[in-house]
């Protein structure tokens, strides 16, 4: 989603709820490009801006897989910084471009790469998962002209790389982490730097169609509860840090097409099994403003001993 700031109607936009649910339903949803969300949702982004902190580790390792890549968006915008800082040309990341293309984890942060260090250089071998088969397309097509692989994997099936062969694992919202897989195809020494969606993230929204949900549904993916998993699998977790975030929704379209694109939020949504509560919530936008929710997120780093 496009970062927080005053929402100005566009002229030709929709404004009907039944135009909405209209525009909501048919957008395309393959790949983690949110820039449609403009002006309609905003999120605040984490302070530690996972993307720019992933390009300073990308140009320091020479083995690397981005696990559920998505359609790629987030490894092309590392790489591109890589690229640009080894070449001494701009990436344009300063104008958080990228942000509005859905990398989503730059904004506020200070897009320099860091100084003082020696000069990096993209990785020798980049892989990337993904195991939804439109996003392995778009994945494809964009990170072919980098080099890098990308392998098409369900999220719950072993990586299908050997043992010790990545210096550097990283993965921006993975659905579910395989700490045992992870340990495994890192190197001894190897680092699994990520940022995890964290409990009860968007809780407001997804409450709001399915009631209230029961403690085990909240509390999963609790960081505390991850950093006992990854040390059980063998891990050191040097760093874990987490935030919770504002979200706001402007209008009903940007519901539906939120909740058609992250499809965990509420499993199974169609705008036809849910049409009373979301001619409802349409009516509560227009009289009391913005839909608002909150995020979580937390940025793991952790280390295999070796």
């Amino acid at each position: 989603m496009a970062p927080p700031r005053e929402p100005h109607p566009h002229p030709s936009r929709p404004t009907t709820y039944e135009d909405l649910l209209a525009e909501g339903s048919s957008v395309p949803t393959e790949g983690w490009d949110f820039s449609w969300f403009e002006g309609r949702a905003t999120e605040a982004r984490p302070s530690w801006g996972y993307a720019v902190a992933m390009a300073e580790r990308l140009g320091r390792a020479r083995a690397v897989l981005d696990v559920q890549t998505g359609g790629g968006e987030v490894l092309d915008f590392a790489l591109a910084r890589v690229a640009g800082a080894d070449t001494g040309e701009s990436t344009g990341a300063s104008t958080g471009e990228p942000i509005r293309a859905g990398t989503g984890d730059a904004a506020g942060a200070d897009t320099r790469l860091t100084t003082g260090a020696p000069a990096p250089k993209p990785p020798l071998l980049t892989l990337a998962t993904e195991g939804w088969p439109p996003n392995v397309a778009k994945a494809t097509a964009l990170l072919r002209p980098r080099g890098v692989g990308v392998v098409a994997a369900a999220e719950d099936a072993p990586l299908p790389f050997a043992d010790g062969a990545f210096d550097l694992v990283v993965s921006r919202h993975p659905v579910r982490p395989q700490w045992d897989e992870i340990a495994r195809v890192l190197q001894p020494g190897g680092t699994y730097f990520a940022q995890h969606v964290g409990p009860s993230s968007v809780f407001e929204l997804v409450e709001y169609f399915l009631g209230p949900q029961p403690d085990e549904v909240r509390g999963a993916r609790h960081p505390e509860r991850e950093r006992a998993d990854a040390e059980a699998a063998g891990l050191d977790v040097v760093g874990l840090r987490a935030e919770r975030l504002r979200m706001e929704f402007h209008d009903i379209g940007a519901v539906v097409h939120f909740l058609r694109k992250v499809v965990w939020m509420v499993p199974g949504f169609t705008v036809e099994a849910y049409e009373p509560q979301l001619r409802e919530l349409h009516e509560r936008i227009q009289t009391e403003g913005p839909f608002v929710a909150h995020s979580a997120r937390h940025l793991f780093d952790a280390r295999k001993p070796g």
